[in-house]
C-alpha cells in the first residue's frame, strides 16, 4: 500500500515546513491549502499543508485531522507563501496564518456556513387542493429555485402551503448556502464609461499592449489628484475580464471601500463579473463567506485592503495598488509584510500586470520608473479642464492663533459655510489634547507601559495610551506636586471639533478617526453622509486625505504641519509632502475651484514649497540628492532589528553581543551596522525596546548577512525577543 507524506506548514515560530504522514484513513482527503491539526511536541498545533507526495513515513507523526471540507488556498500558491516567507525572514506557518481571514487560521472556523431551504417542483404531475398551494406551486413551476423569503415575500403567511406541498410530493425542500454581502443595500444606478482625456487613452493604450502580452509588467500611473486614475483602473479591468482572467485591486483604507466598490458595482452591474470584497472591517462571517467564494473562483474581482494581496484568485491578470505610495500598506507587527512589493512579486510569478497608481508616488517606485525599471504613464491634469486647488501658507510666527485655528482659515470656513460648502480639516492627533501637564511643576502624565504620554479624550473623560490602550480616569491632584492645576496640552480631532461648534453652531460638524470609525459600518456612514451633502465640516486624522471623492468639498485646512516635518525620520519630508498634496487634492474636485490653507511655523520648508505649486518633480529631484548622500532607500537597502525585553539592561547586553558578532562579516559585505540604541519609543507596551539598523547599497550582502541571525536569535535568553523589520517604513 502505498505511503503518503504531507509537508505542513505549521502555524508556529519554527524556521521551516515539517513533514507529516497521512495515515490511511485520510488517504484522498488531505489536499494542498487544507486546515490540519497536527501533532507538536506535547500538544497539538493547525497548520496548512503546502505539498502531499509518496514518500516514506517511517518514524513521522500522523495528521490528526483534516479541518474544513474545502481547500483554503490552490496550490499556485504555495511558492508565493514560500518566496514570502524568505523574504520577510517569517516562519512560512505564520504567514499562511496571517494571510487567511480572522476565523480559518485557526482550529475552528469561529463562523459558520449560512443556510437556508429552498424550493423546486418536483416530478409529482397533478394539482393541490387549496388555492394558495396552487398558486405557489404555479409561481415556482414558472421560476428556478427560491427561498423560502423570496416567497414569503411573494405569498405572506405561506409557511402552511409549503409544508404541505412538500409532505405531497409537490415540491422538493433543500438546503442552500447562503452569502453575507457587506454591500448589499449598496445598488448604485449602472455606470457607463466616460470619454477619456488624451492622456487617459494613452495609458490605457499602454496598459491593454501589456495585458495582450500576457506577461509580467509593473507600471507607474501618475497622475494629479482628479485626474481619473480611477476610470483608467475600470476601463483596464474590463480589458481583463474579457480576457477570462481576474483582477485584484488594493486599497490602502477600509474607508474608501464603500465609493471604489460602489463603481465597481455601477461600472459591471451588467453580471459580467462577479465581485468580492475582502478587509478587516468586515464580520468574520462576511470575510469568511468572500474567501471562500474566491477560493471556489467565483469572483472575478477582488478588492480589499492589505491582507486582500493574499486573495486565492488561480486566473490572475492584474493588479492594482491604488495610493501605492501609503505606509498602510506595511504591516506593523507580527509578518511586517508590505502589501505593494508582495502585489510586485505575486505578478512576477503569475505573469500579471502590475498597476500602481498614486498622485505622489513613494520615491523608491519614482526612482525605479526614472530608471526604466517600471513603466511610467503620466496623468499632468484635472478630468474636464478641473483646475488644482490654489494653496496658501498661514506663517504662525506671524499669525499666532487663539486655540488651533488661525484667524485666516476661521474667516475662510465661515465664508465658505455660509456659501453653502462643504469644508475639511486635517488634524493627524486623535483626542482632546495630546497630553495633561501640571502648571505647577511641569509634570506630564505619562503611559505605565509605554516611553509615551497619555492622550486626553474629554467625551471619555479618559487618559488613554494609543499604542498600548492603558486608560485611566484624569486625577484630581498632579502626582509628583499634587498641585490642582492639570491643564490640557495641545490639541487633538475632538477639541478642533469642539472649536469648530462654538465657532460655527449652526454648522454640521463630523469627525472621522480611530475613534468615531471603530463600529462596523462607521466609515460607509460618514462617506454617505459627506457625499450627501449631510455634513458641512469634516474633522479628521489621515484617513482623510486617502483618495476620498468628495465634489462638495471647496475648502481644505491643515493645522500642526509642523507635526509632520519634525518625526524623527529620514522620511519626514516625504510624508509630510504627499500628506498634504492628497489632502489639499480633496479640494475642488467638483464644478467650483478649491482653496487649501496650510498653518505652519516652517512656511520656507521646501516640502511645502513644493506643495504650494503642486510640484512633485521638484521635491523628488531635491528629497533624492538627500537619500542618494546619505545612502537611504531608494539608493540604499534597511534591516531595522529591533530587540525587547522586560529588564533594559539584559535588552541592551544581548543586542551588543549580536552586533559584536555581525561586525566582522558585515564588513566584508559592505554592510553598515549602526547601533545598538534606544528605539525612538524605546519602552512600548512594558518592553524597553533598543534596535540596530543594517544599511547596504544592495540587497545581496544585505540578505547574506541575514542568514547568521537565525542562529543567533536562537542563543538568546527567553526574556529578550528579536524582530526582524525588512524594508522597515516606521523607525519608532
Amino acid at each position: 500500500m502505498s505511503t503518503f507524506v504531507a509537508t505542513v506548514a505549521v502555524a508556529a515560530p519554527l524556521d521551516k515546513a515539517l513533514s507529516y504522514l497521512v495515515p490511511p484513513a485520510l488517504a484522498g482527503e488531505v489536499p494542498v491549502g487544507a486546515r490540519v491539526r497536527v501533532p507538536l511536541g506535547r500538544r497539538t498545533a493547525i497548520g496548512y499543508v503546502l505539498e502531499v507526495m509518496q514518500g516514506e513515513g517511517g518514524g513521522l507523526k500522523p495528521i490528526i485531522e483534516v479541518l474544513g471540507a474545502e481547500p483554503l488556498f490552490p496550490p499556485a500558491m504555495v511558492e508565493f507563501f514560500r518566496r514570502a516567507a524568505d523574504y520577510y525572514q517569517f516562519p512560512i506557518g505564520e504567514v499562511i496564518r496571517t494571510a487567511l481571514p480572522a476565523g480559518l487560521s485557526g482550529g475552528n472556523n469561529g463562523v459558520k456556513v449560512l443556510a437556508e431551504r429552498v424550493y423546486r417542483p418536483s416530478e409529482v404531475v397533478g394539482t393541490p387542493r387549496g388555492p394558495r398551494q396552487r398558486e405557489v406551486l404555479e409561481y415556482l413551476r414558472r421560476t428556478a429555485d427560491t427561498s423560502r423569503s423570496e416567497l414569503l415575500d411573494l405569498f405572506p403567511s405561506c409557511e402552511g402551503s409549503l409544508r404541505t406541498l412538500v409532505e405531497q410530493g409537490f415540491l422538493l425542500e433543500k438546503q442552500r448556502e447562503r452569502l453575507r454581502d457587506p454591500f448589499a443595500d449598496l445598488i448604485p444606478a449602472p455606470d457607463k464609461p466616460v470619454e477619456m482625456t488624451a492622456p487617459q487613452a494613452q495609458a490605457f493604450s499602454a496598459i491593454g499592449t501589456a495585458l495582450q502580452s500576457g506577461e509580467f509588467r509593473p507600471m507607474l500611473l501618475h497622475g494629479v489628484t482628479g485626474s481619473g486614475k480611477t476610470e483608467v483602473y475600470l476601463r483596464s479591468i474590463e480589458a481583463v475580464i474579457e480576457s477570462g482572467r481576474q483582477a485584484l485591486v488594493l486599497v490602502p483604507e477600509i474607508a474608501l471601500t464603500p465609493q471604489l466598490v460602489s463603481r465597481f458595482r455601477a461600472r459591471f452591474a451588467d453580471g459580467r463579473a462577479a465581485l468580492a470584497v475582502l478587509h478587516s472591517g468586515l464580520s468574520s462571517g462576511e470575510r469568511f463567506d468572500a474567501w471562500r467564494s474566491v477560493a471556489r473562483g467565483d469572483a472575478d474581482i477582488v478588492i480589499g485592503a492589505r491582507s486582500a494581496v493574499f486573495a486565492p484568485l488561480e486566473r490572475l491578470g492584474m493588479v492594482i495598488v491604488d495610493e501605492e505610495h501609503e505606509s498602510s500598506y506595511k504591516q506593523g507587527d507580527g509578518f511586517r509584510y508590505h502589501a505593494r512589493d508582495l502585489a510586485l512579486m505575486r505578478g512576477q510569478m503569475e505573469g500579471a500586470v502590475v498597476l500602481l497608481g498614486s498622485a505622489t508616488p513613494a520615491l523608491t517606485t519614482y526612482q525605479r520608473a526614472l530608471e526604466g525599471r517600471i513603466d511610467y504613464l503620466l496623468l499632468p491634469e484635472r478630468v474636464m479642464g478641473r483646475s488644482l486647488p490654489t494653496v496658501e501658507l498661514i506663517d504662525l510666527t506671524q499669525n499666532r492663533p487663539e486655540g488651533t485655528l488661525s484667524q485666516t482659515l476661521k474667516d475662510a470656513l465661515v465664508a465658505n459655510l455660509e456659501c453653502g460648502e462643504q469644508s475639511l480639516l486635517l488634524l493627524n492627533r486623535r483626542g482632546f489634547a495630546p497630553y495633561l501637564l501640571c502648571a505647577d511643576c511641569g509634570t506630564a502624565l505619562r503611559c505605565p507601559h509605554c516611553d509615551i504620554t497619555l492622550t486626553f479624550y474629554l467625551s471619555q473623560k479618559e487618559l488613554r495610551c494609543n499604542y498600548c490602550d492603558f486608560r485611566q480616569q484624569p486625577p484630581d491632584q498632579c502626582p509628583s506636586c499634587q498641585g490642582a492645576s492639570i491643564l490640557p496640552e495641545g490639541a487633538g480631532t475632538e477639541r478642533l471639533e469642539q472649536e469648530l461648534q462654538e465657532l460655527l453652531p449652526t454648522a454640521r460638524i463630523a469627525r472621522m478617526d480611530r475613534d468615531t470609525t471603530g463600529r462596523k459600518g462607521a466609515h460607509q456612514s460618514l462617506v454617505s453622509a459627506m457625499e450627501n451633502r449631510a455634513i458641512d465640516i469634516l474633522v479628521g486624522t489621515q484617513m482623510v486625505a486617502k483618495g476620498l471623492d468628495f465634489p462638495g468639498v471647496t475648502l481644505v485646512g491643515v493645522v500642526q504641519t509642523d507635526n509632520l516635518l519634525n518625526l524623527p525620520d529620514f522620511r519626514a519630508a516625504e510624508r509630510a509632502f504627499t500628506l498634504l498634496t492628497q489632502v489639499a487634492g480633496r479640494a475642488g474636485r467638483g464644478e467650483r475651484p478649491g482653496k487649501v490653507f496650510v498653518q505652519t511655523y516652517a512656511p520656507e520648508h521646501f516640502a511645502l514649497d513644493c506643495c504650494i505649486r503642486h510640484d512633485y518633480e521638484g521635491f523628488a529631484q531635491e528629497e533624492l540628492a538627500l537619500r542618494q548622500e546619505l545612502g537611504y532607500p531608494p539608493f540604499g537597502f534597511l534591516v531595522n532589528c529591533v530587540f525587547s525585553g522586560a529588564v533594559r539592561e539584559q535588552v541592551e547586553a544581548e543586542a551588543q553581543g549580536v552586533v559584536a558578532e555581525l561586525l566582522a562579516p558585515a564588513e566584508k559585505l559592505g554592510v553598515e551596522v549602526l547601533g545598538p540604541a534606544p528605539c525612538p519609543l524605546a519602552r512600548l507596551r512594558g518592553k524597553n525596546r533598543y534596535q540596530v539598523l543594517l544599511k547596504s547599497p544592495s540587497r545581496p550582502p544585505l540578505r547574506h548577512l541575514l542568514t547568521r541571525l537565525p542562529l543567533l536569535r536562537r542563543a538568546l535568553p527567553g526574556k529578550v525577543a528579536l524582530t526582524l523589520d525588512i524594508d522597515p517604513l516606521d523607525m519608532l
